[in-house]
């Protein structure tokens, strides 16, 4: 069959960790979805990152009656975006919509992100308007994207996440990230395509728990704002200049001080002990942005692998065998 003639395949790529409770109406919608859209063939691949529930057989089940799904099981929990990346990565799609599993991401606007496709976007992303939060929560977020924004090199979408349409082009090209602690949304931007935003409303979780404690999510945080700029190294540079600048000046006017009351000045005791504080806190804040930056450095020339498969269901066949996958090579 001619290129003309073949209709053209997008993978729908869903990470999946402890998602036993949606995956049978996950599958359903994107198979609504799927149904509608017959203009194009799909295949659903999932990335499982070593759940402990029931998630991985239920997968191998859908696997056993339905041959558009793919699943990809990994040793171990290698982390969230690992997960997508790799998932991108093993994509055969002439586009790839990533979707998380636990349905605040509606299915249904992967049609919209079709059409936009089709128009020439080789990015499509969603935009959230609105989500089911807290009003704290919801506008920590927004400060956070906008923080990550002015620092970063490159023009980020605000308050998107990773729900997203790729073109195949945008496949290949980051088949070329090296980086161990990937942060997508960033890398997609900066790859310069044309791009658009879709705003939607993101529904509230229906089962299931959120895998991103307030821990989880300071880690994606700190990741997102040291992967898109080397701004805050900069920032520590200047202060460092100016506090040597303040504390010069104040080294003058103390030694000034103590020409005209040399007889009479206290001990200082109280002085010394607060500016030892002040030090030690400041060398520590700043040692912690430097390490954040060394080490991400270690973790990429460590040479550990990226991710281990340890098993693969394509076409209802389950496959047992390590293999390890680190971005653009494959060992069996």
């Amino acid at each position: 069959m001619s290129d003309v003639a073949r209709r053209r395949l997008i993978t729908i790529s869903i990470p999946v960790y402890n998602e036993a409770g949606n995956i049978a109406r996950l599958l359903e919608r994107l198979d609504a979805v799927a149904a509608a859209e017959t203009a194009y063939d799909f295949e659903f691949l999932f990335t499982d990152n070593a759940s402990e529930d029931e998630t991985y057989r239920l997968l191998a089940d859908a696997a056993r009656r339905d041959r558009r799904v793919r699943v990809v099981r990994f040793s171990r929990n290698f982390g969230f975006q690992r997960s997508i990346l790799t998932n991108f990565l093993l994509a055969r799609g002439d586009a790839a919509v990533q979707i998380d599993a636990d349905l605040q991401d509606p299915p249904e606007l992967i049609r919209r992100f079709l059409e936009l496709w089709a128009q020439g976007y080789r990015v499509v992303y969603g935009v959230r308007r609105g989500r089911a939060e807290s009003v704290v929560l919801s506008g920590l977020r927004k400060l956070y994207y906008r923080v990550v924004r002015s620092l970063s090199e490159v023009e980020l979408p605000n308050d998107a996440g990773d729900f997203r349409l790729i073109d195949r082009s945008i496949i290949e090209h980051l088949r070329t990230v090296s980086d161990k602690n990937p942060y997508l949304r960033g890398l997609i931007a900066a790859l310069g395509h044309r791009q658009i935003g879709v705003e939607y409303d993101r529904d509230e979780r229906r089962a299931g728990k959120s895998k991103f404690n307030a821990g989880r999510l300071v880690r994606l945080g700190i990741d997102g704002i040291v992967s898109q700029s080397t701004a805050p190294l900069r920032y520590i540079t200047i202060f460092g200049f100016l506090l040597s600048a303040l504390t010069g000046l104040v080294a003058v006017l103390y030694l000034a001080y103590w020409a005209f009351t040399w007889r009479t000045i206290p001990p200082g005791f109280t002085t010394l002990v607060l500016l030892q504080l002040v030090t030690i806190g400041l060398n520590a804040a700043l040692m912690g942005v430097l390490g954040e930056y060394l080490a991400r450095v270690a973790e990429n020339v460590r040479g550990h692998p990226f991710v281990v498969i340890e098993s693969t269901i394509e076409s209802g066949e389950e496959r047992v065998a390590e293999r390890v996958y680190a971005g653009t090579r494959e060992n069996s």
